[in-house]
């Protein structure tokens, strides 16, 4: 894990991109179909704004939370209609301004969370770098569906080591996801980042391991590619397997993405 001021900051960041990917865009191109079915650009802008909302509550008023929540029936799925409904109706420019003020928000409410303190979140109580790190992973999925849906090409950085970090965390979701039990050999991930720095999480001795880039590794454990057109590289069937159905999030695996949807890109 790096600093929890780094997670921070870099969150801040991805946040502020994906802003700039759609303030210049006319309200029609806010209406631009994304590959997620049935979402648009600003269904993408409306599920964020109400995740940062959730993550500011979370760390600045517990009660709060819990109503806020409540509606939800505990599952972020319930969450993810919740946002649907709350936010998909206001104008683009004010979601803009509502998605960078909720963003701000909750970069400010976990930083001033104390160390030693956990923040209530959809199924469990979640130390504020590790909610972060979900809300860079949460950031990085929704902003690459706008970008498919754009044409536009999201230069990779360095800040994508904590997804890679969320993900070693999460390898069970995929499996809890679809009602399997997890293996008990352990996962070893071992990604090269862009800018050529090796991150691994895992034991060293584990028999089972996914390699590869770790930008492919983001788009693969956020479903927004098939593992067909990434370069990652599963050693053991239980890394096989996983690369199969890995997924960094709660809830429904959704559709995914087809093989060769996005070759090349």
């Amino acid at each position: 894990m790096k600093p929890p001021a780094e997670i921070l900051r870099d969150l801040a960041t991805e946040i502020e991109e994906t802003a700039e990917l759609v303030s210049g865009l006319t309200d029609d191109a806010w209406a631009t179909p994304t590959p997620a079915p049935e979402w648009t650009v600003a269904d993408q802008v409306a599920h964020l704004t109400f995740v940062f909302h959730l993550a500011r509550t979370a760390a600045s008023d517990a009660t709060a939370f819990s109503r806020l929540v409540e509606g939800a029936s505990g599952d972020f799925d319930g969450a993810v209609d919740t946002s649907l409904r709350e936010f998909r109706g206001f104008p683009p420019a004010e979601l803009l301004a509502r998605y960078r003020a909720l963003g701000r928000g909750s970069v400010e409410a976990l930083g001033a969370v104390p160390a030693d303190r956990t923040v209530p979140w959809l199924v469990n109580p979640l130390p504020p770098p590790v909610l972060a790190a979900a809300g860079v992973m949460e950031v990085f999925a929704h902003g690459q569906d706008i970008a498919d849906a754009l044409g536009v090409v999201r230069e990779p950085t360095d800040r994508l080591y904590h997804l890679v970090w969320f993900a070693s965390l999460t390898s069970d979701f995929g499996y809890l996801a679809r009602g399997m039990t997890p293996p008990p050999e352990p996962l070893r991930i071992e990604v090269v980042g862009p800018g050529g720095d090796t991150w691994a999480h895992g034991p060293q001795d584990a028999e089972n391991t996914v390699t590869g880039p770790a930008h492919d590794l983001c788009l693969l454990v956020t479903r927004r590619r098939h593992r067909a057109d990434l370069a990652l590289r599963a050693t053991g069937p239980v890394a096989d397997r996983w690369l199969d159905i890995a997924q960094a999030y709660r809830g429904s695996p959704g559709a995914g993405r087809r093989p060769g949807q996005f070759a090349g890109v």
